[in-house]
């Protein structure tokens, strides 16, 4: 049997009726797979060697930071146009940000959850901030600080806004 009916057969019985962009999804897992391996490769052909540990300041860091850029790219309004040719404007979510719907099928529809689901956005972002640790310490904790930066800023603010609220006595 020809991979191609194996696929469609497996996908068929996985997606119970539902439609289901698992060609897309292989292709997205492929894609990273092979950034991966290529920055491992690129990595040992220039010398880079891992580092013996990551320190906890490191894992904080790049934690805020992946939230901020994971935000910034899924739900920003400002990024919207990135998103726009995978995904459908339903309406505000909140300061500055939007809510979308994915469309297309296949990779379209694949590429669209990955744009506009922070969690999964978090994964690629995550590897990249991890890689650039490898590659560029220095130029990634400026950029991860600066990120992280923004991200305690939001907080405050939303902290901020709740306190200005007059409360209600029930």
């Amino acid at each position: 049997m020809p991979i191609t009916d194996l696929f469609r057969r497996i996908s068929s019985a996985y997606s119970a009726g539902e439609q289901r962009p698992l060609r897309g999804y292989l292709a997205t897992l492929c894609s990273y797979g092979a950034l991966v391996t290529g920055a491992t490769v690129a990595g040992r052909r220039a010398g880079v060697r891992l580092p013996e540990q990551v320190s906890l300041s490191d894992v904080a860091l790049l934690s805020l930071a992946t939230h901020k850029a994971s935000r910034l790219l899924t739900k920003a309004a400002v990024t919207s146009v990135l998103r726009a040719p995978f995904a459908r404007f339903d309406g505000p979510a909140g300061p500055a940000e939007v809510n979308e719907s994915v469309r297309g099928d296949g990779i379209r529809h694949a590429a669209g959850e990955l744009v506009t689901c922070p969690f999964c956005s978090g994964v690629w972002i995550a590897t990249a901030f991890t890689a650039g640790l490898v590659f560029a310490p220095r130029a990634t904790r400026l950029a991860a600080t600066t990120l992280s930066a923004v991200a305690v800023s939001d907080w405050l603010h939303f902290a901020d806004s709740k306190l200005k609220q007059p409360a209600h006595n029930d």
